[in-house]
């Protein structure tokens, strides 16, 4: 089974959003083995970007506003490349604060989803969603219309 990480600075407080996460990953499970790992906040981005390194495997999506604009079928596209590969994936979400130059160096993809600045937290039930997206596209289902 596919096997996906999602790296992320910080705990959700907000119940809604936790929610959702728990939603996403419940749909993901007929896909993938998704685990999310939350990173402590550091003092700066230079230590965060320590722990962060540390958590990943596989090819490597650190989402930062520079990074390259996907459709949905495109993120769908590189998703199903990187699972007939067999490589495991792992998308990386900053703090508030974004993330240090080293770990965007390091990441195999820079993806944006907007020009637009979102909650961290908010980020990562977006990010599910598009993963579970990405793999409705691919099974060919109706759910992306």
């Amino acid at each position: 089974m596919q096997k996906i990480n999602v790296v992320c600075v910080g705990k959700i407080k907000e119940e809604f959003y936790r929610s959702a996460v728990e939603e996403y990953l419940k749909r993901l499970t007929r896909f993938a083995k998704v685990e999310v790992r939350e990173i402590a906040e550091g003092k700066n981005l230079a230590e965060e970007a320590v722990s962060l390194l540390k958590a990943c495997k596989g090819a490597v999506f650190a989402l930062c506003i520079e990074g390259k604009k996907y459709s949905s079928e495109g993120l769908a596209a590189e998703v199903k490349k990187l699972c007939d590969c067999g490589k495991e994936i792992t998308f990386i979400i900053g703090s508030s604060c974004g993330l240090d130059i080293s770990v965007k160096q390091a990441a195999d993809y820079k993806i944006s989803f907007s020009d637009m600045t979102f909650p961290h937290q908010l980020m990562r039930v977006i990010l599910l969603e598009q993963i579970y997206r990405a793999f409705m596209i691919n099974s060919g289902s109706e759910y992306h219309k």
